[in-house]
């Protein structure tokens, strides 16, 4: 499967999705003009990826500074794809990397975490100045 990759603009994340090394990233801020057009291939190519696997360790890392609502159903479809493919047995853990004095993206890590079952979260400041 071929891997994906978008650069940040002042509106859209950076997105890598690695496949062949079972990596995929968001960093940035998102509030896209259409978070359908933009996230939609990604989430396909991801749910096309996750059902292929039969054996592996995925790895989802976030690097999130800003996200509207519409990048919030974006990511929670994203955790929804890694828990289902870690309920049949994939490894998956998911990298939220936050800002130690941003509350906000601190509380958006913690309330994704709660809904985790199969999937590892882990919640990991970054070091402050």
């Amino acid at each position: 499967m071929q891997s994906i990759h978008r650069e940040a603009t002042k509106r859209s994340p950076e997105l890598r999705f690695d496949f062949a090394h079972h990596r995929l990233s968001l960093a940035g801020e998102s509030y896209p003009e259409d978070a359908a057009a933009f996230f939609g291939p990604p989430l396909q190519a991801m749910a096309d990826y996750l059902d292929s696997l039969t054996e592996a360790s995925v790895e989802l890392e976030l690097r999130m500074t800003y996200f509207n609502s519409s990048s919030a159903k974006a990511l929670m479809n994203m955790f929804q794809l890694l828990e289902r493919a870690a309920a049949r047995g994939i490894t998956a853990r998911v990298r939220w990397y936050y800002d130690p004095e941003d509350d906000a993206m601190q509380e958006f890590g913690e309330d994704f975490a709660a809904d985790f079952q199969h999937s590892a979260f882990e919640m990991i400041p970054l070091p402050t100045d």
